[in-house]
């Protein structure tokens, strides 16, 4: 019986569902997502790679985790075109999440010019990763234009208001033949748990984790317990995937689930 869980995005295959933002980072931070988490995939803002004077996020970052560079600061198409581009010259490969905003205030990304960046970019075979406001028709546009995936926001960036475009989300994973990866807002672990079942192929999480006063609590070497049991209560309701789960057991609390030690329970991230 097969119990691996992947999904598969660019030709790549992952088996951790968890993605790591990388807007506030510290060594700590991409240290424990990658070893007690299982991160495999991190962001990386190639217009702030360099913006700290004696420490580089590229030199934290181990070999074999998979870059995702971001556009963050592009205000249109043009100018996320011509970042993507660079961060390929950089060495970063071609997976890259596409950032639009002119909205300074709340940072909600502009569907219309992540459209057209999207159609460029896959032409030029990237892989494109678009952040975008759950809109159906927005989403099937990026579907035609070439997108790998689409990416959701849950509630606004850094506000760590869970998932406030919940119904909007749960219409993409139900309509759009790509997978939705959760990205934005994500502020507690029955939230990240919460998108896994409604049947997202990932989730992006930063700020929380960045912000919590210490690593991830999470079980050594695989995805965080929140996204397995979010996860496995997915596939618990999908008969297609039934078969490799098994009979469903009571399962903890997403906001109280076993630290790694086994010392205590941790309430948030």
């Amino acid at each position: 019986m097969n119990t691996q869980d992947t999904w598969s995005l660019g030709g790549k295959e992952f088996s951790s569902r968890f993605i790591l933002g990388s807007g506030k980072y510290s060594l700590e931070l991409i240290e424990a997502a990658v070893r007690d988490a299982g991160a495999q995939m991190i962001t990386l803002a190639v217009r702030r790679a360099n913006t700290k004077e004696q420490e580089n996020i590229l030199d934290y970052i181990p070999k074999g985790v998979t870059l995702l560079p971001n556009t963050s600061g592009a205000r249109n198409a043009e100018e996320a075109v011509r970042i993507a581009r660079l961060a390929r010259e950089l060495g970063c490969g071609d997976f890259v999440k596409i950032e639009i905003m002119r909205d300074t205030k709340y940072l909600l990304p502009d569907n219309q010019e992540t459209i057209k960046a999207t159609e460029i970019l896959a032409k030029e075979g990237f892989v494109v990763m678009p952040y975008m406001y759950p809109d159906l028709n927005a989403a099937r546009d990026l579907v035609s234009a070439g997108a790998a995936c689409v990416m959701p926001l849950a509630s606004p960036i850094g506000s760590n208001k869970g998932l406030a475009t919940k119904e909007f989300i749960q219409i993409l994973i139900d309509e759009i033949d790509l997978p939705v990866i959760v990205d934005a807002g994500i502020g507690r672990p029955s939230q990240a748990c919460e998108a896994m079942e409604m049947g997202a192929a990932a989730i992006m999480a930063n700020t929380a984790l960045a912000t919590a006063g210490h690593p991830p609590r999470v079980r050594p070497r695989g995805d965080p317990i929140f996204i397995l049991l979010g996860r496995t209560e997915f596939a618990l309701r999908n008969s297609a995937l039934r078969q490799n789960y098994g009979a469903y057991r009571a399962a903890p609390s997403c906001d109280e689930v076993p630290v790694a030690d086994g010392s205590q329970k941790a309430e948030a991230f």
